[in-house]
């Protein structure tokens, strides 16, 4: 069995080594470690596998000094960039900064398509400005839209119109909730070469590890509980996501 965890943070006191270890031990071979920050980005790079950087939607103000620092930063590391990202739009907590956020999640959308990365994409009560940032966004149009939602807590309608722009659907602990029906029924919905499992850690651990920080090795619990829902084996969406991921963010199968 091999799975990929396409979405964790790291802090700075995470202890990176054991974490990998113990992820190893469960199964999960691959992580990608997820940027937003500057504090995540550098401790995206003390992973031992692929990352994604980029500036998230709380990032503000922001100005054209952190898009150089942004750039050089991942200049300086090609080799271990997968993506772009975290960014997108939060108006959950993040309502009044809704212009500026559409302003900062576009000019990480651009950087994505002149670097021909996928990008890793939060979206919270944001629905139509997620799609039309998406939409406005010249690489739409040349032939590199790719990309996932992470950590999924839509419905089937929202998910159709993103798998319609090209993107991958990602689901995180919440589809072990008691409360998350809706995203189990977007789970079931999803094409299965386009979906794929995240822990967000430290994040949203799953049933049956809530109230524990979560970390990538839980990534087995999510997938275990989506493979139920979609009536297939275990082992099977195990590797489906699995390659899912590694075709997504170009990562050599192990």
């Amino acid at each position: 069995m091999r799975l990929f965890d396409t979405h964790a943070h790291f802090s700075d006191d995470s202890d990176i080594a054991a974490i990998e270890r113990r992820a190893l031990d469960a199964g999960v071979v691959r992580i990608l470690a997820v940027g937003g920050s500057d504090e995540l980005n550098r401790n995206a790079l003390s992973t031992s596998g692929p990352v994604a950087l980029g500036l998230d939607r709380d990032q503000m103000p922001f100005g054209d000094e952190d898009h150089r620092n942004l750039r050089r930063l991942i200049a300086d590391n090609a080799d271990r960039v997968a993506a772009i990202g975290e960014t997108g739009l939060d108006f959950h907590y993040g309502a009044d900064t809704a212009d500026a956020q559409r302003e900062l999640f576009a000019r990480q959308l651009a950087l994505a398509d002149e670097l021909a990365l996928p990008v890793v994409v939060h979206t919270r009560e944001a629905d139509e400005a997620t799609i039309e940032t998406l939409r406005a966004a010249p690489w739409r149009h040349g032939g590199k839209l790719r990309g996932v939602i992470h950590s999924y807590t839509g419905g089937p309608a929202f998910a159709g119109r993103l798998l319609d722009l090209g993107f991958c659907i990602s689901f995180s602990g919440i589809a072990t909730f008691r409360s998350a029906d809706l995203v189990r029924d977007s789970a079931r919905y999803v094409p299965a070469d386009r979906i794929l499992v995240e822990t967000d850690s430290p994040f949203l651990a799953p049933v049956p590890l809530r109230g524990r920080p979560c970390e990538p090795a839980f990534v087995v619990h999510t997938a275990r509980r989506l493979a139920e829902e979609r009536d297939v084996p275990f082992e099977d969406f195990a590797e489906q996501t699995f390659i899912n991921s590694c075709h997504l963010f170009g990562v050599q199968p192990c």
